[in-house]
């Protein structure tokens, strides 16, 4: 990626970077030291917390330009962070994601470049394993296919545009899907350069094989029509 100088720097557009979190002390201070680099240049920092018990919120103090208490739900708790960010640009980003390095001026170039209104990055997954490298290349192609991001692509909209379509349809789950068909009716996305780093715990806990087959399943049920609140319930098992 070529550098920027510092003219262009001066002409960024502002990122409002909204995480949405719940229970998740064991890394969102990490996360956000990481993203310091991103207020250093007048972007801003949003957690939303949707009730969280294990100290998330005190691990955020200092790190964040706003920390706001949202009922529980990613839709919920985006469009809550929607609703208090400054930014021209709303970047939701999942607690264990990570951004690639100079994410701002990626995303700022591929908009600009390929007039652009929203988008998201591919993707690769934590862990090197090959079977996870290809997990993560068939998540991309999907969404380049599709025009459908999941939340793991760390999903970016111009503030404005987000307003037009209404945000996040408040579903239980499938918002990410919901939200793309949305935005896709409005233009095409852009991929900008780099990959985000998601985290493979998902597939490490549930094992690689049943967690691919129930995402099918899932997507597949959405689109014939099922309750995203019994989705949610197959996919969070044991959730209170």
């Amino acid at each position: 990626m070529r550098a920027f100088d510092r003219r262009e720097l001066a002409n960024l557009k502002t990122i409002s970077l909204i995480i949405p979190v719940r229970n998740e002390a064991g890394l969102i201070r990490e996360l956000l030291q990481r993203l310091q680099c991103y207020r250093a240049k007048g972007h801003e920092l949003i957690v939303i917390d949707g009730g969280s018990t294990d100290g998330t919120v005190q691990q955020s103090k200092g790190l964040v330009d706003s920390c706001a208490l949202s009922a529980a739900g990613r839709s919920m708790q985006m469009n809550h962070g929607a609703s208090v960010a400054k930014g021209e640009i709303l970047l939701f980003l999942h607690a264990d994601t990570e951004l690639p390095i100079d994410a701002d001026e990626r995303i700022c170039e591929a908009l600009s470049a390929q007039d652009g209104r929203w988008g998201w990055f591919d993707v690769k997954l934590s862990k090197p394993r090959l079977a996870f490298r290809i997990v993560a290349r068939m998540m991309s192609w999907r969404a380049r296919l599709t025009s459908v991001a999941t939340g793991d692509q760390a999903l970016f909209v111009e503030r404005k545009l987000f307003r037009e379509v209404g945000g996040f349809p408040e579903l239980p789950l499938m918002e990410d899907i919901a939200i793309s068909k949305l935005l896709r009716r409005r233009g095409l996305a852009v991929r900008p350069a780099g990959l985000a780093t998601t985290s493979s715990r998902r597939w490490e806990q549930n094992g690689l094989i049943p967690t691919i087959l129930l995402m099918w399943k899932l997507r597949f049920l959405y689109f014939i029509g099922v309750e995203p609140l019994r989705l949610r319930e197959m996919y969070y098992p044991n959730h209170d």
